[in-house]
């Protein structure tokens, strides 16, 4: 398992969040590198709008700190981390923090990495606090395991679920929430579904989410500030099938950049260029592009536009690409994504 410890040098993240609307019909952008090549799988996700930082709400009236509800990790691994130590570099208060993980030797690099962060080996200790009667129970649950073990944990921890009735978000690739309240054995559990991806480990991540029917308006809200501590875009959807578009664009996404980067990584290494030229070139283009491409008033066809002067550089290697069918061959990567999604959460959701 790979280890991150980049929570050295933290400045409070500034989140954008995303609502939606009940038309037919929306049109927005949720990630402008993407959208205009893959407009079909970006038309119905929502529209982002910027969210000065609040503090949380609680939801829930068992908690005693109604700004700061009691949020319960099950599962400590490194998007787990990233929750914990962003809500912890943005000033949330560690006693309000509680991480359950079973492995003794992650539970030693967290305790070492985050001294005051509170990490148990039990998820029923987690959940009502190793002191239930000075303990506040959790109200939010953040359910960060692998997907091939969380019908297992969801069932074991079902009847804390049920009498409790926190707020449930499940970061787990790929789980319907149907078959998550299923397997609690309740269809009352407020439960939000997020996807975030591996940019939030370095605080810069994006993340689409959507919340069943019992989730109120509060608890949104609340949601949104638990994934803004790692993510620059939270963005909610209205239809639960749209996730799947979302983690083909944002969740698999990075390493759609991370292949362009390599490829343009050992073109610059075969034109004789040394390693750490080539390495730190390519990517302060990348990240410059970005910034552009965030900031710029342009659409993403113009800034490409206003880079290619006629019969220059720039144009003979757009020509070549697009001779080469680089928009299709992309394309097609994102709707095998957005496929597999949909076979996966078939696969996991089985009886």
């Amino acid at each position: 398992m790979l280890r991150f410890p980049f929570f050295s040098l933290l400045v409070p993240a500034t989140t954008t969040t995303t609502t939606t609307t009940t038309t037919t019909t929306t049109t927005i952008t949720l990630l402008r590198p993407l959208t205009t090549l893959f407009r079909p799988l970006t038309t119905h996700l929502p529209r982002i709008r910027t969210m000065a930082p609040t503090v949380l709400q609680s939801t829930d009236a068992q908690s005693t700190d109604p700004h700061h509800p009691t949020i319960v990790l099950i599962g400590g691994g490194n998007m787990a981390e990233a929750i914990a130590g962003g809500l912890l570099a943005n000033g949330y208060p560690n006693h309000r923090i509680r991480v359950s993980e079973p492995l003794p030797e992650r539970i030693a690099y967290l305790h070492d990495r985050y001294p005051t962060l509170n990490v148990l080996a039990d998820n029923h200790v987690a959940l009502r606090g190793a002191n239930p009667e000075s303990s506040p129970a959790a109200d939010v649950v953040v359910l960060a395991v692998k997907p091939q073990i969380l019908r297992p944990v969801v069932t074991d921890i079902a009847p804390t679920l049920r009498a409790a009735n926190p707020l449930v978000i499940s970061i787990a690739a790929g789980i319907r929430t149907e078959d998550i309240l299923r397997w609690a054995g309740a269809k009352d559990v407020a439960l939000v579904r997020c996807m975030p991806n591996t940019p939030a480990l370095v605080l810069e991540g994006a993340a689409g989410l959507y919340a069943t029917a019992k989730v109120s308006e509060a608890q949104k809200e609340t949601a949104e500030r638990i994934l803004g501590a790692v993510s620059k875009k939270v963005a909610w959807v209205h239809k639960e099938e749209l996730l799947d578009a979302v983690t083909a664009v944002s969740g698999s996404g990075p390493a759609y950049f991370f292949l362009v980067m390599e490829a343009m990584e050992k073109a610059a290494l075969d034109l004789g260029l040394s390693p750490d030229v080539a390495k730190d070139l390519t990517i302060q283009t990348c990240l410059g592009a970005a910034k552009m491409a965030q900031t710029s008033p342009d659409d993403l066809a113009t800034l490409r536009r206003k880079v290619t002067s006629p019969k220059g550089t720039t144009e003979a290697a757009i020509n070549t690409m697009e001779e080469g069918g680089v928009r299709r061959v992309i394309e097609a990567g994102v709707r095998a994504a957005d496929a597999r999604g949909k076979e996966l959460a078939d696969l996991f959701g089985k009886e």
